[in-house]
């Protein structure tokens, strides 16, 4: 579904409206007669590529960047490249996400997106982008798990221009609000959307299983860690972290290395030494139990299966030993996992592994497969299988042979131009890795031999740590996860508040004037009885919605069934889109074909169908809905009296005309495709339809900004609806 349709979908039911390698050559034969060339039973003649010489690798001495060391602790690379007019840079700076507050978690992405976005002292970031993009330059800041980074792109004849915007950012960022709201936006916007891919699931709940859920290698953003992150958080980090001793920076491109150095050295070399930065900080590492974990999933129909402990690190003498056991266990179609699991036995579409490593932690052993529903346990079976033949099949010659071949030969187009090698140099400078640590590989590779690949297949894959988390629908199993042991089941839904901690009190109770002003509400509507009789409302309405992409004019049939369900067409000048939704299952339909809506944004446009003013209006007697008075506001020119209202499992606020005892506004909480909002509805236009006096236009903003404008033309009560109207939805 196209972006700018995808973010409609939030505003359904508004309250009224709601992804060969050559054998070596053989030993020439000499030349035969055709007598002597009769072939021996049994005997096979050459292939014609086993006739092809090869020659040996050529040695592998790459350009090195030459490294300059500052007195204040900075380090510099100087990477010379004439190829292309370009100039390249980037500084890297200790201090990543590891180390912000756990209850903060986001920080660093906030700051990473908000030093460039939020522009500088004398720059916008918009004015910053006007004028990079006349220049066909970039200026991008970011962060990551240990570091935070400031990088640059321009023509050789731009650096001047261009290097002194770079340091503009990086001494004088104005991390304004606005860019620092858009940061946060985006981020809720990427965890409301978290459990769409089951891809992103496996990959997250994978790295909890591994390091421990509250590990900072593992802990995810929340929409109350994000809500947390302030300014003064992000002018913190920056004053505790961007410092000369702290930054590591690389250049390359066309450009005299002599004046380059001149440059640099006249830019950072007086800059004073800071706080330094813990280079080894201890993080928590806690991996799961070994077990079988699951992610029930009902909108699929296939399982992942991922098995998973903790791996080395790559400073480890096991490390070129660990590289040839993975290119044996998990090297594309030739590797056992493939050969065996998909080619082999049909079980996988896609299959692979081996011994993870980073640089200054433990990666993670991890084999993964992606199978239909009806074959997860075959297949759970067929990875526990490949595990055990890693002890019981020792490597033979021709996978050595082949693995070896395939990493070496890959190898070299890994750091085939002078910018990766100078990327490469700069991490070994972060990590505290020897200079020519990227020489020695090949060395490393070419020494290992069967003994060592069964060695460390015994010393770093341990089937009895395993910790296995199977993602899918449990009905459609070949056999139970239970068969394999006790299963634990992880909860994926999203929380609006830390665990243990309400994300809100319970509602407030009713007092005698809310019940009035309920009862004035309902009397204004039509009366109670009126009410009681709605089954279903249908509205047909032009409405124009603000997207990100622009503006989007729709004309919109709504159809809400009390107290849930919901039918709604959405006609776009470029698509239609038709959702369904039920308490079982909702559905996006476009004519590229039907999305099941998120379980979360399902749940949530449940609630918005019981907060209609006809919904709740009908319950106004009712005791299981709450009416409490609060107060008086003036809405535009009209005085309004306020109410606190909560029922059917939501919460929101009416604001209603003294005089009129119409509904002229509401406000609530609720979530849209950005992440939690505050939602503020007018509503204006009153009108009859069908005995009922019902509100024609309303407005709608969120977090303040203005986001729909809907015009009804039609409101038809209890309509005929057919019976196949919702079988859209059902669970398939």
């Amino acid at each position: 579904m196209r972006a700018g349709m995808r973010s409609l979908t939030v505003l359904l039911a508004l309250p009224m409206g709601v992804l060969a390698q050559a054998p070596a050559p053989k030993t020439k034969a000499p030349a035969t007669t055709a007598k002597t060339s009769a072939a021996k039973p049994g005997a096979q003649a050459p292939k014609p590529w086993e006739k092809i010489a090869i020659p040996p690798l050529a040695e592998f001495h790459p350009q090195q960047p030459k490294r300059i060391a500052l007195s204040n602790g900075m380090v510099l690379f100087l990477q010379e490249d004439h190829e292309l007019p370009l100039i390249q840079g980037t500084i890297r700076i200790r201090g990543g996400a590891r180390l912000e507050p756990a209850e903060k978690v986001g920080l660093v992405s906030i700051f990473g997106q908000a030093w460039r976005t939020g522009g500088t002292e004398s720059k916008t970031g918009d004015q910053l982008d006007d004028f990079l993009e006349s220049r066909a330059a970039k200026v991008e800041t970011g962060g990551r798990l240990d570091s935070t980074n400031l990088s640059w792109s321009c023509l050789k004849e731009d650096f001047d221009d261009v290097f002194k915007a770079v340091l503009d950012v990086l001494d004088h960022p104005a991390f304004r609000e606005d860019k620092i709201a858009l940061a946060k936006q985006q981020i809720n916007a990427a965890i409301a959307r978290r459990n769409d891919d089951p891809d992103n699931i496996v990959a997250r709940e994978s790295g909890k299983l591994a390091y421990g859920a509250q590990s900072p290698y593992a802990r995810v953003a929340e929409y109350y860690t994000v809500a947390a992150v302030g300014r003064d958080d992000l002018t913190r980090w920056r004053q505790q972290y961007v410092h000369a001793n702290n930054m590591i920076l690389g250049i390359a491109g066309d450009f005299d290395p002599a004046l380059m150095e001149k440059r640099l050295r006249e830019a950072f070399e007086d800059r004073p030494r800071g706080p330094e930065a813990n280079r080894s900080p201890q993080v928590p590492i806690s991996p799961a139990a070994a077990g079988i974990y699951f992610v029930q999933k009902d909108d699929v129909n296939q399982s992942t299966v991922s098995m998973l402990h903790l791996g080395i690190r790559r400073d480890n003498p096991d490390y070129y030993a660990v590289a040839v056991m993975n290119e044996i266990l998990g090297g594309g179609f030739s590797g056992r996992l493939m050969s065996n699991l998909r080619t082999k036995a049909g079980l996988a579409y896609d299959v692979h592994g081996g011994v993870g490593s980073a640089f200054d932690h433990p990666g993670v052993f991890e084999l993964q497969m992606e199978t239909k529903s009806g074959t997860t346990a075959a297949a759970i079976d067929g990875l526990y299988g490949q595990v055990d033949d890693l002890e019981k099949q020792p490597a033979t010659a021709a996978e050595l042979k082949r693995a070896k071949d395939t990493i070496l030969n890959n190898f070299i187009f890994e750091f085939d131009d002078k910018e990766k090698v100078l990327r490469e140099r700069m991490t070994y400078e972060f990590y505290g890795y020897p200079a020519d640590f990227l020489e020695r590989f090949r060395a490393g590779i070419e020494k290992v031999t069967s003994d060592d690949v069964d060695r460390v297949a015994r010393k770093y894959v341990h089937k009895n740590q395993l910790a296995v988390l199977v993602l899918g629908n449990a009905a459609d199993f070949d056999r139970e996860l239970g068969t394999f042991g006790k299963v634990n089941k992880i909860d994926i839904s999203i929380p609006e508040a830390p665990a243990g901690k309400p994300a809100a009190t319970s509602g407030p109770p009713s007092d005698a004037p809310g019940r009035a002003l309920a009862a004035k509400v309902a009397a204004a509507l039509g009366g109670e009885g009126k009410l009681r009789q709605v089954k279903a409302v249908r509205q047909v309405m032009s409405s124009t919605r603000r997207t990100p992409q622009g503006e989007i004019p729709l004309d919109v049939e709504q159809t809400l069934v009390y107290p849930e369900r919901a039918y709604v067409v959405m006609r776009a000048p470029s698509m239609t889109i038709t959702t369904v939704l039920t308490p079982q299952s909702g559905t996006m339909k476009t004519e590229e074909g039907e999305t099941p809506m998120p379980a979360e944004m399902r749940e949530e446009n449940l609630k918005n169908i019981k907060r209609d003013i006809i919904f709740i209006a009908q319950h106004a007697g009712d005791e299981a809905f709450g009416f409490k008075s609060a107060g008086e506001e003036k809405v535009g020119e009209l005085q309004a009296k306020v109410v606190d209202v909560e029922g059917g499992g939501s919460k929101l606020r009416w604001y209603v005309d003294a005089n009129s005892g119409r509904v002229i506004r509401a406000e609530f909480r609720t979530l849209s495709m950005e992440g939690p909002v505050d939602r503020v509805v007018d509503y204006s236009d009153f009108r009859q339809a069908d005995g009922l006096t019902l509100p024609f236009k309303r407005t709608v903003r969120e977090n303040g900004e203005l986001r729909s404008e809907d015009v009804v033309s039609s409101i038809e009560i209890n309509p005929q609806i057919d019976a196949l109207t919702f079988e859209h939805a059902s669970p398939k």
